[in-house]
């Protein structure tokens, strides 16, 4: 699956014709086959059709079931980055508002770190790049619980226990999304995926082979529709891959938020 990951991070639509093309070879020679067997009179098409139809809806069930879980990882990784990003900007509104002056060191840091996890969202999957992203985050956390921590101890009180919980939850969810990014689609799922597809497809080919009634058009018309299928469950399953991208846009609007600072007004 490697393998066919770089080709796809290279090019998505080179792996869709790649795809493709086998899918189609295969179809052709199943096609094949079963044309020389009715030559030789030797097929049977009243049991291959049954056979062929429940192989097809064998691989639509399949289908379905990696959409879905391709789904779900997508739908995990965009809900995770709204979960980080809420907890980063409540995280700088109690930094800014506690009297200490390393408050405002943490709310510049959190800006900073800010910036940084829209880094490790765009990256691609450069595992050099990947891994100098998580080191320069947990270097950061640890300059910040530093700060957070002087100041538990110089100001034991409610106010700051709330700013050390909420530290506490930008770190907590920058390790979810983490392993969120991390999990891909399991290999032998993919796999299955795919011998199926071109399992489906030779028998296809082998029951129109058979019959005698050329229907490439069609053909040519059904495997392009797998293959847009196949195509999308690997782009929403893989986090760095194509254009189904977890969006950044969270972590923007919180950075726009920041501008400009908490100005304290006058008692009435």
């Amino acid at each position: 699956m490697t393998l066919l990951a770089d080709l796809a991070d290279w090019s998505l639509a080179a792996f869709a014709l790649l795809l493709f093309a086998v899918q189609f070879i295969a179809q052709e020679f199943g096609h094949w086959i079963g044309r020389r067997q009715r030559t030789h009179g030797e097929g049977r098409v009243e049991g291959v059709s049954v056979i062929v139809g429940g192989m097809l809806g064998l691989l639509a069930f399949v289908l379905a079931l990696t959409l879905s879980f391709a789904n779900g990882r997508f739908a995990e990784r965009r809900a995770g980055s709204l979960e980080e990003a809420n907890a980063i900007g409540t995280a700088w509104l109690r930094a800014e508002a506690i009297q200490d002056r390393r408050g405002k060191e943490i709310a510049q840091l959190l800006e900073g770190y800010t910036k940084l996890r829209i880094e490790f969202i765009q990256a691609g999957r450069d595992r050099t790049v990947l891994d100098q992203l998580n080191q320069r985050t947990n270097a950061m956390q640890s300059k910040i619980w530093g700060y957070i921590a002087g100041i538990v101890r110089d100001q034991p009180n409610p106010i700051s226990a709330a700013l050390q919980a909420s530290l506490n939850d930008v770190f907590d969810a920058a390790t979810r999304e983490r392993f969120a990014f991390a999990f891909r689609m399991p290999t032998e799922l993919f796999w299955l995926l795919i011998g199926l597809t071109l399992l489906s497809m030779a028998a296809l080919g082998y029951q129109l082979g058979l019959t005698g009634k050329p229907v490439r058009a069609l053909v040519i018309l059904l495997t392009a529709m797998w293959t847009l299928v196949i195509v999308d469950i690997l782009d929403l399953a893989a986090p760095r891959l194509g254009e189904f991208r977890t969006s950044v846009a969270v972590y923007e609007w919180t950075l726009q938020g920041f501008k400009g600072g908490i100005a304290i007004q006058p008692a009435p």
